[in-house]
């Protein structure tokens, strides 16, 4: 029974699923919540750049097919300094940016858009 489930779940998800195209880079959007200073920033795919104490790394850029100004999804990594681990690793979505924030004390980070050539 469950295995039938499954079979029929399967090519629903696969419909649902978004066709896209991967962008160059990324337009960020950091905000100090401490002194409330926002910069924009704008990063290629693999690029990385110091904010304050945080340190955002853009892995890749990705929006809808045929909408380079539609919704972004970009796959980030965000580093504090002095801490080992990350203090954020995956896809954040510009359109939802509540879906998957970063959880920090004293930054914000959100997705504007994807860049193109």
């Amino acid at each position: 029974m469950r295995a039938l489930a499954l079979a029929l779940l399967l090519p629903m998800a696969a419909q649902a699923q978004e066709a896209v195209n991967w962008g160059e880079g990324a337009v960020l959007r950091a905000l100090d919540k401490l002194n409330a200073k926002v910069q924009d920033v704008t990063l290629t795919n693999g690029e990385a750049v110091e904010i304050g104490l945080i340190r955002i790394e853009l892995k890749e850029c990705r929006y809808p097919v045929g909408d380079p100004s539609g919704n972004a999804y970009a796959f980030l990594t965000i580093s504090e300094r002095n801490v080992a681990e990350p203090v954020f690793r995956g896809w954040m979505i510009a359109a939802s940016p509540a879906l998957n924030p970063l959880d920090h004390p004293r930054y914000d980070v959100w997705v504007l858009r994807c860049t193109t050539s």
